[in-house]
């Protein structure tokens, strides 16, 4: 019999355990990621990586993905270069100040533990 996935096997949502805000300097993205219970900012460490970040915005190339933690806040900044199509003046994108991003961050599924 073929074992199937189950509900706690399909990871969290990170919108379930987080908040995001985010901003633009130029062509680069801010997305800072505060989780709602201080309780859970080592799995916030722990799971929302450089190497998740990027694979979450591959489709935007960002030419780097940094991750700047501030554990006393709970949270971390995150920043991703050339993500914005140019920026502001330079681009004609509906969201070129990329506030939306820091929803699609949220969307993204984590491992629970």
């Amino acid at each position: 019999m073929q074992e199937t996935s189950t509900s706690a096997d399909a990871g969290i949502p990170l919108f379930e355990r987080a908040h995001a805000r985010a901003g633009d300097k130029g062509n680069t993205l801010n997305i800072s990621v505060f989780v709602f219970d201080p309780q859970d900012y080592d799995w916030l460490v722990r799971e929302l990586t450089e190497t998740r970040i990027r694979e979450r915005f591959a489709a935007r190339r960002p030419k780097a993905v940094h991750r700047y933690l501030l554990p006393r806040l709970g949270g971390m900044n995150i920043v991703l270069e050339e993500v914005l199509e140019g920026g502001v003046n330079a681009s004609a994108a509906l969201d070129r100040h990329g506030k939306t991003l820091g929803y699609h961050l949220l969307g993204m599924t984590l491992p629970r533990h």
